[in-house]
């Protein structure tokens, strides 16, 4: 019977041990996707501070001496091009299918092309290019290169561990920090969640999902630490909507989600057609092309062409100016044309908002719905036109229901991007971000290739 007794203390003993020994794994795991997530709702904070500085000073041009944007606009617009092209070539673009290239290629083989995907030198390029657009006037977003940039944070730290740490998947490290990155920039942690979800993983989320909502809370509080408990948009009324109200998100969900598919379906043509040129002076005429037919439709046209377009669709939920002018879809749809093939960073997920909101606006004006109506119908278009980009339907509804914090019209905005989504496919089968994500892994692996590589 003592026999039995100290076979089972020992056994009790053995078992503790192996508990805490996994505890303390689990643990030290643990604490780089924690540090991770705190450093980038700090950097998120900084950068969107500092973005919001920057259109405050376009704002500024605007209404004091606009005549400076036929210098300010292309000075910036080559400013940023440059940095990008002689220090971080893939800090370009969004940032978005550069995180989705590096999940692809973390493996040991693509280890250093990982490393021209997420790194310091990315985070630097990354955040003073797009300032520099943001005040030349560049219709451009934050939130895309947050996301690069917090996978570059994530990647970094996870690099910096010592050799006796538990291993962590390099691949569930940048898709979590990816998902940090965007709870951060728009205070939605369930849209960050969503986004990795359905853009980011093809891995079961069981395998780090601790991870993935440890992550993505400790990014949002930090970030809401600093700048307060705030909505990207704010509560616009959506009350007392009409009966035929499911009718008009149809009837802005298929010109939305089109229009969002064409836009991204331009802009990919446009990037062929530049890989056709050979020489230097062919690309500095190109982007100071785009920034002077930009600055002209801000002086001769309209103003609100200009910037990442949150003011526009403040001023359609929130102000008795809730309609456009027919033209101003277009304008919004053509300055992300311009900005985003000029090859300097900046993202599309605010200007898509931007453009989607104005097509909304727009149709309510033509409609002569009520306020709460037209409302209702500016939400639908933003999430309608960014998953026509995207093809996140669930992602682009669950992000605007976040920003505005409108639960009663979750239904809405699912069936806006439900709809976009279907009509996006007559135009393209893949979206945005694939084509890209594919363009940037054939680029790496190409020069890999290459002759004396």
């Amino acid at each position: 019977m003592t026999f039995i007794g100290s076979v089972r203390i020992t056994g009790k003993k053995a078992f503790d041990r192996i508990r805490n020994e996994k505890v303390k794994q689990n643990l030290l795991q643990a604490i780089p996707f924690w540090v991770a997530s705190l450093v980038t709702g700090l950097v998120a904070v900084v950068y969107a501070r500092l973005f919001a500085l920057a259109e405050k000073g376009t704002a500024y041009m605007l209404h004091t001496h606009a005549w400076l944007f036929f210098l300010v606009t292309p000075l910036c617009f080559l400013s940023a091009w440059w940095m990008v092209r002689q220090w971080a070539p893939y800090a370009r673009g969004s940032g978005i299918p550069q995180v989705m290239a590096a999940i692809e290629l973390a493996t040991p083989k693509y280890n250093d092309k990982v490393n021209k995907l997420l790194s310091l030198r990315i985070i630097f390029v990354k955040v003073i290019s797009s300032l520099i657009m943001a005040f030349g006037g560049g219709v451009i977003g934050r939130e895309g290169p947050t996301i690069q940039v917090a996978g570059s944070v994530f990647r970094k730290i996870n690099e910096w561990l010592p050799a006796w740490w538990p291993r962590i998947s390099k691949r569930n490290m940048i898709m979590t920090g990816a998902a940090a990155g965007l709870a951060a920039a728009f205070n939605t942690p369930l849209g960050g969640i969503v986004f990795a979800v359905e853009e980011l993983t093809r891995t079961h989320i069981s395998y780090f999902k601790t991870a993935l909502f440890t992550a993505v809370i400790i990014a949002g509080l930090t970030a809401q630490a600093l700048l307060g408990p705030y909505l990207y948009l704010g509560y616009p009324d959506v009350s007392h909507l009409s009966g035929y109200i499911f009718l008009c998100v149809l009837l802005v969900a298929i010109p939305a989600g089109l229009s969002g598919s064409l836009m991204a379906k331009w802009i990919l043509k446009l990037f062929r057609w530049k890989d056709s040129f050979r020489f230097t002076r062919q690309h500095v005429l190109y982007v100071a092309g785009c920034a002077l037919l930009l600055a002209s439709l801000a002086f001769f046209i309209n103003e609100r062409v200009l910037g990442s377009g949150k003011e526009l669709m403040t001023t359609a939920l929130f102000t008795q100016d809730k309609y456009n002018s027919w033209y101003m879809p277009l304008l919004r749809i053509v300055g992300p044309v311009f900005s985003f093939t000029a090859g300097a960073s900046g993202g599309v997920f605010a200007p898509a908002l931007s453009a989607g909101a104005s097509i909304g606006a727009t149709l309510s004006g033509w409609l002569h719905l009520s306020a709460t109506d037209t409302n209702l119908l500016v939400l639908s278009g933003m999430v309608a036109f960014l998953t026509g980009v995207t093809r996140t339907p669930f992602t682009s509804a669950i992000l605007v229901l976040e920003m505005t914090d409108r639960h009663n019209v979750i239904f809405h905005l699912m069936l806006a991007g439900m709809v976009a989504s279907l009509v996006a496919m007559l135009v393209d089968k893949h979206s945005f971000y694939d084509h890209l994500k594919y363009q940037y892994m054939h680029e790496l692996i190409k020069e890999e290739e290459a002759p004396g590589s």
